[in-house]
């Protein structure tokens, strides 16, 4: 009796957290359903229960990352009730904050270097890519560039704040610590959108959401 009760206990939110730090710390390829279930103290059998396979296990947590981040944003959209430069600024910012906050979220969501699992994160990064430049494509409104930059600023913008976010985890910076540099970073960023003040080149690379991949 008191084995199951004990079994009663574990839930698919600690699975994610457990499976994530090891993810993040071990590499996927080291970690297996095993040892996600040896650090919460349970059998591997267990895990099975609430997921079919690592990989399952893998997917689910990019969703439940991306989701978390894209209701972070939506959240800060609708409080703002406008969608121009002041709210680019502020969705950069609240970006960055998710980023800092969840380092080892944010890792899997972007940083994941394993090529066989990328394709599990396409589909979200891409929905978080869309709403982050239907925010800048209103801000471009009857700019004289809006064809070329719609496609370009996105991304500029997106490994900009990328470039700082990795930096601040690799030296393990909280976002209040980083804040004064990253209202300057952003700052910048914007006003040179501002202005036009900076060319852009064609990209390489467009985000079109592709079919979820089913694992």
């Amino acid at each position: 009796m008191a084995r199951r009760i004990v079994e009663q206990e574990l839930s698919r939110e600690r699975i994610l957290d457990a499976a994530r730090e090891l993810f993040v710390s071990e590499g996927y390829r080291s970690v297996s359903m095993r040892k996600i279930a040896g650090k919460l103290g349970y059998s591997h059998g267990s895990i099975y229960y609430y997921f079919q396979d690592k990989a399952e296990l893998f997917y689910a947590l990019v969703v439940e990352d991306f989701n978390a981040l894209i209701a972070r944003q939506t959240s800060l959209l609708f409080r703002l009730q406008q969608r121009d430069v002041h709210a680019l600024k502020q969705l950069m910012l609240e970006f960055v904050r998710f980023g800092l906050d969840n380092p080892h979220h944010y890792e899997i969501m972007f940083l994941i270097r394993d090529p066989e699992l990328k394709r599990y994160s396409r589909t979200e990064q891409a929905e978080n890519m869309n709403l982050f430049a239907s925010i800048i494509q209103e801000c471009l409104n009857g700019h004289p560039d809006r064809e070329k930059l719609q496609f370009t600023l996105p991304w500029n913008l997106f490994m900009a704040l990328h470039g700082l976010i990795t930096y601040a985890i690799q030296f393990e910076l909280t976002y209040d610590e980083v804040l004064p540099l990253a209202t300057q970073h952003v700052d910048l960023l914007c006003s040179a959108f501002e202005l036009g003040g900076l060319s852009y080149a064609k990209p390489g690379l467009h985000f079109v959401p592709k079919r979820r991949v089913s694992v």
